[in-house]
């Protein structure tokens, strides 16, 4: 059986792109990973086995465009990677699945969730696992509130629009500025993401954590995977209660008093690499899946003190290559 397999918004993912393609190897089948992107000199073209430029997520053509590409290249696994066309990817899933697509997305109401930063704190705090403190600034008084505090925008994705507030004036100067702001308790401590794999039952398989030694634009460059009993059980719980699919990522912070969970990306993060090397193979469990084979829970086997040090590559490509 041949699988393709689809990544879009590819962008400068070549690590995503060779650990399918090094999974289909594993495997021992043939398929093809192809890839979207808008943009003709995005890297991950130019190693995956085929690629398209399709339109902006924000295009009413984007889904049809998608919906086409899958068609004609007999795509079995479609990957959504950016967090703007999640929620699409998930409202129009049954369209893929018809002819024939598995896509790697959680329904629509844990997009929702995990893209609007209050919603998220609401629901964490109806099921008990813990998060900073969160409010909407209608909600307290800015000059009995406990400084600092983080200042961040409701539906902003990586580490854009996070500013730490010292005091009264300088929250009521980054509430104008930050677009649908929300106030944050600050907590400090070690940051870290936790990869999750779940199947299409929503049953969790994989969790490997990882603190963030190093991040540029809040994706980790350098960083090393631990085994923290306490942070995967409570990352296990989070998922399970969300009732993610596929690969996700959490982001928590941990000091010598607490963890606190501050947020979910419903798709595979920057640094999730270091999960797969570790163990967690989660492109491998993936292609099983669809191949319609059992794949175990793993949870906690993985390599633990495995460092990653990632590093920019140079990619030279002739001028008549480019779409």
């Amino acid at each position: 059986m041949e699988v393709n397999i689809l990544i879009t918004s590819v962008s400068r993912k070549v690590w995503l792109v060779k650990a399918f393609k090094d999974a289909l190897k594993q495997e021992g089948i043939d398929g093809k990973v192809i890839s979207v992107d808008i943009n003709p000199l995005s890297a991950g073209f130019y190693v995956s086995d085929k690629h398209y430029l399709i339109p902006s997520s924000s295009d009413p053509n984007f889904i049809p465009a998608v919906l086409e590409i899958c068609k004609k290249e007999n795509i079995k696994l479609l990957i959504p990677t950016r967090d703007g066309e999640l929620l699409l990817f998930a409202k129009n899933k049954e369209k893929f699945e018809n002819q024939g697509t598995h896509v790697m997305i959680s329904n629509p109401e844990v997009i929702k969730i995990c893209n609007d930063k209050y919603k998220f704190y609401q629901f964490l705090t109806r099921n008990n696992i813990p998060i900073p403190k969160t409010y909407l600034p209608g909600e307290v008084d800015f000059s009995s509130m406990p400084y600092p505090l983080l200042l961040k925008s409701r539906y902003g994705s990586g580490s854009k629009s996070i500013f730490k507030v010292k005091n009264e004036r300088e929250l009521k100067f980054f509430v104008d500025y930050i677009p649908g702001p929300l106030i944050q308790e600050f907590i400090a401590g070690k940051e870290y993401t936790i990869d999750l794999f779940s199947d299409f039952n929503e049953k969790v398989l994989t969790v490997v954590p990882r603190e963030r030694i190093e991040t540029f634009c809040g994706e980790s460059y350098k960083g090393k995977t631990v085994k923290d009993i306490q942070m995967v059980e409570y990352a296990r719980s989070l998922a399970e209660k969300l009732g993610t699919i596929g690969h996700i990522t959490a982001q928590c912070i941990k000091n010598n008093k607490e963890i606190k969970f501050i947020e979910v990306n419903p798709r595979f993060g920057g640094g999730a690499i270091l999960g797969i090397k570790a163990g967690a193979n989660t492109p491998l469990f993936l292609l099983r899946l669809v191949l319609g084979k059992r794949v175990k829970p793993q949870i906690g086997e993985f390599k633990e003190n495995l460092l990653m040090l990632r590093y920019t590559k140079d990619l030279f490509i002739l001028n008549e290559e480019v779409v």
